[in-house]
């Protein structure tokens, strides 16, 4: 089990049945990255990631 994996476990479990917008997530993740400026990196690839999951593998 990765470390991180306690934190989604807790997301999970705390905020599972919630509904959300993309665009309260993108908001969220702007705010999180003001204030721990140096997670910047990882949070940039994290969205990158989850924008492009329909994108063809080939492209």
């Amino acid at each position: 089990m990765y470390f991180t994996d306690r934190g989604i476990e807790e997301l999970e479990k705390r905020r599972g049945d919630d509904e959300v917008t993309l665009a309260w997530l993108a908001e969220q993740l702007r705010t999180f990255v003001d204030l721990n400026p140096e997670f910047e990196t990882p949070v940039e690839r994290l969205a990158t990631w989850l924008a492009r999951l329909d994108d063809d593998e080939d492209e």
